[in-house]
């Protein structure tokens, strides 16, 4: 065990779990005012029931022996975690009998949980405004079980870490996903996808407008979200090495480009610079980096994160041509960015780095292009089939959606008998505006935010 390296996968996990109350806050501040506590609702839910489902065999499913071709570890080999626990006492030291490369095997445990734990939250921000929570938790239980685990298996159980056998995109098909473009982003997207299909489109959509109540709320979260990151991708080194400095100036260089990108978008197509897509670059820009940090120079991370930012502005509109209602566009912003990402090793990767891959723009050819582009095709067919799967007998056994009448009224009063602001303590008629939603200086001059949610 080598103290250094335990303590920053401890702190890397902090980081990690942080994420999710900033995800709620960024997704919270998204929605109408009627809607908040029901959305941040979600991602506490997530981070709950997870954090239960990764100790009794969520971590077994991911990280134990293989027990089939590369997809799925045994779900009993750590069932409960006993097995990981104990210490030889040596001196004082505690130095753990089981370990993962140089840290405690546990360490390694909360480190991946909390990356199961926000994969599922993402998720929430595509059913915005109409989900039941009840029916949400039950889908979060099943949708970790059946889709997350396994997933996780194939990208980052890697033979002889943790068990003997591994996944089969990790060892097998040589795909690099440095720290979850595929197993998170591209999952939680296609997922987002498939159940803002089963749950239909809000009741409006298309025609009433659906601004974000909360503007710094959106900024605040976006901004724990980048300070998290660095946990998310620096942390998977799982070691306090170059490796993790490399990642750390890859994820700043690229995440800073994808938001210029996504702003400049902005300002050429509607003639304004918003606070909301600098938020939204932000994330486009840590989607997209997050499979390539460490196989891309600092140039190639400017280069991806730009593209992403430009790209994912652009795709949040997709919903409104192609007739799906993706609330906070976590199908534009994290399955197209991290499909960009995961592509884009294949392209951008230098042997230079880390990684020690050429890509198609270094001189490597197309080999690691396919096996790039492979990984996220299964990643995402897999997870927008099972999640339409799992949705719709939810939705028909539990009824996933509520009525639109209380949708109408406001699905926090209804289903979680609060309001995410007292107005009527506030008196006199300042608190109109919010109630209804809220509006921007942008939005009382008429102007459109961005495209898609943000319009």
């Amino acid at each position: 065990m080598d103290t250094g390296d335990t303590a920053w996968v401890l702190v890397s996990a902090a980081l990690v779990l942080f994420m999710t109350p900033g995800l709620a806050l960024f997704y919270g501040g998204m929605v109408r005012a009627k809607s908040v506590l029901n959305m941040m609702m979600m991602s506490f839910g997530a981070l709950a029931l997870i954090s239960v489902l990764w100790v009794l065999y969520g971590y077994s499913m991911a990280f134990g022996d293989d027990v089939g071709g590369g997809l799925l570890g045994n779900p009993f080999e750590f069932f409960g975690l006993s097995s990981l626990i104990g210490t030889a006492g040596l001196e004082g030291a505690f130095a753990p009998d089981n370990l993962v490369f140089t840290v405690p095997s546990l360490a390694f445990v909360a480190f991946q949980g909390v990356f199961a734990i926000l994969t599922v939250a993402l998720i929430s921000g595509a059913i915005a405004d109409r989900a039941r929570f009840g029916p949400w938790m039950v889908f979060a239980g099943v949708w970790a079980t059946l889709v997350y685990f396994p997933v996780a298996h194939w990208v980052f159980a890697f033979d002889g870490a943790e068990s003997e056998t591994g996944g089969w995109i990790a060892n097998g098909l040589l795909a690099i996903d440095f720290a979850g473009g595929t197993a998170v982003h591209v999952n939680a997207g296609a997922a987002g996808l498939a159940l803002a299909l089963v749950l239909g489109k809000r009741r409006g959509f298309g025609r009433d407008p659906m601004r974000p109540h909360n503007l710094p709320l959106v900024m605040i979260g976006a901004g724990i979200l980048w300070f998290g990151w660095i946990g998310f991708n620096s942390g998977s080194a799982l070691a306090a090495n170059g490796q993790a400095a490399e990642v750390f100036v890859t994820t700043l260089a690229a995440t800073g480009a994808a938001t210029l990108g996504w702003l400049l978008t902005e300002k050429l197509r509607d003639g304004h610079a918003t606070s909301l897509g600098a938020a939204s670059g932000v994330v486009a820009g840590l989607v997209a980096i997050t499979p390539a940090c460490s196989s891309v120079t600092p140039l190639g991370a400017i280069a991806v994160g730009l593209v992403a930012g430009v790209l994912c502005a652009l795709a949040v509109g997709l919903k409104y041509r192609l007739g799906y209602d993706d609330s906070l566009d976590v199908v534009g912003v994290h399955l197209i960015g991290g499909l960009w990402g995961t592509v884009a090793v294949g392209l951008f990767a230098s042997a230079a780095t880390t990684a020690g891959v050429d890509g198609l723009f270094y001189g490597g050819g197309v080999d690691q292009l396919w096996r790039q582009a492979l990984g996220a095709l299964a990643v995402l067919v897999y997870s927008f089939v099972l999640t339409l799967v799992i949705g719709g007998v939810i939705a028909k056994v539990m009824r996933f959606r509520i009525p639109e009448e209380d949708e109408v009224a406001g699905i926090d009063g209804v289903v979680h008998a609060e309001t995410g602001y007292d107005l009527a303590s506030l008196g006199g008629g300042g608190g109109s505006a919010l109630a209804a939603g809220g509006q921007s200086r942008a939005e009382a001059r008429g102007t459109n935010l961005t495209e898609g949610s943000r319009v």
